[in-house]
């Protein structure tokens, strides 16, 4: 039986293999039959061809006009010979490095694609020839389908039999769009290095060839800069693999330093955000089809946008005089609809000085402090309280060291700080978190814990984090790393009564007929329910909780208004966020330098709030004035510590000091306490803490208890450390 099978199985396999080349060859039989019947083609047409329709891209009214793309295309035609041959080596290593060689197609490519769509159902094999190019880019639609597909491999070898390589290369070099309105290599080569063709470098030409396969995403003006950088060394290993350059051109084109020169300032408003839209708009519909006469409609207030653009740039320059902060972004969304307002990705688009094309609002940085809410609201879904009392004082987290190490900070060990050094006793959830008080957060994300939070934080969009092994405990405190326009949207979860809506930029796709391409369909997923975004609104927004850290004038607050807000600067001042809601509008801003250089240490209520502060006022200003729901109340019959009572007696009435893990199971916060606390690994650590701490402040009773330190007496100089 077992015989029968495999020969059976055999047997079917043989037949399919022999099916599909049999279907391969009729194929090929039919693509030589129409090679002979398709007439010549005149490729002086190529050159001569008028070009395609603009793009363009509209603010949310669909009135103001933020960027015609294509209009005014620039290309100036030139001979092979006025190319430089680096240019050339470049172009044919990453695109068809056997270009002299084949005649207008690859049929080992169209046999791997054949077998490839099959499997996959589609018709997305690459693998397309020069000439081949040649003909899709200039004759033919994007429009994928079979008789397509045959009609540009007829061409392609019909154009090899009439034309030589050189005139067909001539032809490809003369019409590759390279971005906008730049087509061809002599309008690229004039724009983004300031130089003909004939003079491009190896360095230059393989930046050239890294931007064909698609010119918005690898744009040197957007924000895909490094995966640019990693195609041009791959375009360089290729002309070096071929033989094209050699060992020492090889190293200096790999290692020289290449300065684009400035997009252009005319006609474009928006630009950090516009070159965004147009990266989505070519990965969705291709290259070919941002010249086809599409009409976006996008989700920007571009009055909003031009008044966040004028702060930025304003504060940034202050910035750079008082902390070495060279730039900064600024994202704002609609919380209920995800739709981007306002997308400033640096001081100056268009100031070299900083790298200023580089959109920071979709830079990874570590987000310091911002990180505290999303930990918070893990708790309170967890069962613990706005209230909830935990410990502000030295504690040592790593179970590799004693209890004790309170003040040793050499790993394996972790004994964090607050950027004051200072340590503040009890406080409950709201004014830590108010506060950004670091210890206490740390104690949260334990209770909860690290993959827990990172998979909460990822419901929240912020999908940029990795696993718990990269951060432990420092998650809570920024370990991770975010994009300003995710964190903001993250952020407008709480002022969506939980729901996230997805961040986006498009309202409506139209193309050149005016059919409708796509329109804004909102991407609602709940995160947390209400009640916990209403607690965390209510956290956040207590300018009362940030005293004494933040006056009740500081720029954190607006009087009459329901602002809740986060500050976040990370250990080393590398960065610096402010990111604030109200149930209108999300509003976040980071500010930094693009090399990832510190700034002066400082704190970002100092860095970035007043920056935040101005544009969240012209914003409230705009939007109708709306409020956070109410809070929830919170139940006399939760334990003590959850309603914020700390001094609980025990059945002698002495009052002794205790942490959450002795009062409270963690898994299970408002049920039973443990029958044995000292089973938790971090129990023991946390009560040394705070035994040490109330050792040496007995003042903060209310009644002094007879009280006698955990593990017997310190030593003088544990308390002195202390």
């Amino acid at each position: 039986m077992t015989v029968r099978r495999r020969a059976s199985w055999r047997h079917a396999f043989h037949a399919s293999v022999l099916a599909f080349f049999g279907f391969g060859f009729l194929v090929l039989g039919i693509l030589f039959v129409l090679v002979a019947a398709t007439p010549v083609l005149d490729i002086s047409s190529f050159a001569a061809r008028q070009l395609d329709q603009s793009t363009k891209i509209y603010d949310r009214t669909g009135q103001i006009l933020l960027y015609d793309y294509n209009r005014d295309a620039k290309r100036e035609i030139v001979p092979l010979y006025n190319i430089s041959p680096n240019i050339i080596n470049a172009t044919i290593a990453i695109e068809d490095s056997s270009f002299y060689e084949h005649g207008g197609i690859r049929f080992t490519s169209i046999i791997r694609a054949m077998i490839a769509d099959a499997l996959g159902g589609s018709l997305s094999q690459g693998g397309s020839t020069i000439t081949q190019q040649v003909v899709k880019n200039t004759l033919l639609t994007s429009r994928k389908s079979i008789v397509r597909k045959l009609h540009e491999w007829v061409l392609a070898i019909k154009l090899e039999q009439v034309y030589s390589k050189d005139q067909i290369l001539e032809a490809y070099l003369n019409n590759i769009p390279y971005g906008g309105t730049l087509y061809g290599v002599e309008a690229a080569a004039e724009a983004y290095f300031g130089k003909t063709a004939k003079d491009i470098t190896s360095a230059e030409a393989s930046y050239l060839a890294a931007m064909i396969q698609a010119p918005t995403y690898y744009s040197p003006y957007g924000t895909h800069q490094k995966e640019l950088s990693a195609r041009k060394d791959l375009v360089l290993k290729r002309m070096y693999t071929l033989g094209f350059i050699q060992d020492i051109e090889y190293e200096q084109a790999r290692n020289e330093k290449i300065s684009f020169a400035p997009a252009g300032q005319n006609s474009i408003i928006a630009p950090h955000f516009v070159f965004y839209i147009l990266n989505q708009l070519e990965e969705k519909y291709g290259k070919n089809m941002l010249i086809s006469g599409l009409k976006v409609t996008t989700t920007l207030d571009a009055d909003l946008e031009t008044k966040a653009e004028s702060i930025v740039n304003q504060y940034a320059l202050q910035n750079e005089k008082k902390f070495r902060a060279s730039n900064a972004s600024l994202v704002a969304l609609d919380p209920a609809t995800g739709q981007i307002l306002a997308m400033v990705g640096s001081r100056d688009f268009f100031d070299t000085a900083i790298d200023g094309q580089y959109n920071a609002a979709l830079a990874s940085r570590q987000p310091g402090s911002t990180m505290k809410p999303f930990i918070y609201s893990l708790a309170l879904m967890n069962g613990y309280t706005r209230n909830t009392v935990v410990f502000d004082v030295p504690t040592q987290f790593s179970t590799a060291c004693r209890p004790s190490d309170v003040n040793n900070r050499t790993s394996p060990c972790y004994a964090p700080l607050d950027y004051d050094n200072k340590f503040r006793g009890p406080m409950t959830f709201e004014t830590a978190l108010a506060q950004s008080i670091n210890i206490p957060a740390i104690k949260v994300l334990y209770l909860v814990g690290i993959q827990n939070a990172i998979n909460l934080a990822k419901s929240f969009g912020l999908t940029t984090l990795g696993n718990p092994n990269q951060y432990g405990l420092t998650l809570v405190l920024g370990g991770g790393e975010v994009r300003l326009l995710d964190l903001t949207g993250a952020f407008g979860v709480f002022a969506n009564d939980g729901v996230l809506a997805s961040p986006t930029g498009i309202l409506q796709v139209d193309d050149a007929q005016g059919n409708v391409l796509e329109k804004y369909d909102a991407h609602l997923s709940r995160v947390v329910p209400e009640h916990i975004a209403r607690d965390m609104s209510a956290m956040l927004s207590d300018a009362q909780a940030r005293l004494p850290e933040y006056p009740l004038d500081s720029p954190l607050s607006f009087p009459g208004y329901d602002v809740a807000v986060k500050t976040g600067t990370t250990d080393d001042t590398r960065d610096a966020w402010v990111i604030g809601y109200t149930p209108s509008v999300a509003l976040g801003v980071w500010v930094g330098n693009n090399d990832n250089t510190p700034m002066v240490k400082s704190v970002a209520g100092f860095i970035a709030a007043p920056m935040w502060h101005e544009a969240m006022a012209y914003a409230l200003s705009k939007y109708p004035r709306s409020y956070f729901g109410e809070a929830s109340p919170i139940p006399v019959s939760v334990p003590p510590m959850l309603r914020g009572n700390w001094q609980i007696p025990d059945a002698n009435g002495i009052i002794f000091p205790h942490s959450l893990l002795y009062w409270t199971d963690k898994n299970n916060p408002q049920g039973p306490p443990p029958s044995n606390p000292a089973r938790d690994p971090q129990f023991e650590y946390w009560e040394y803490g705070i035994s040490a701490w109330y050792y040496l402040h007995p003042e903060l009773f209310t009644n002094p208890p007879l009280f006698v330190p955990l593990s017997s007496s310190f030593s003088s100089s544990e308390q002195s450390s202390l």
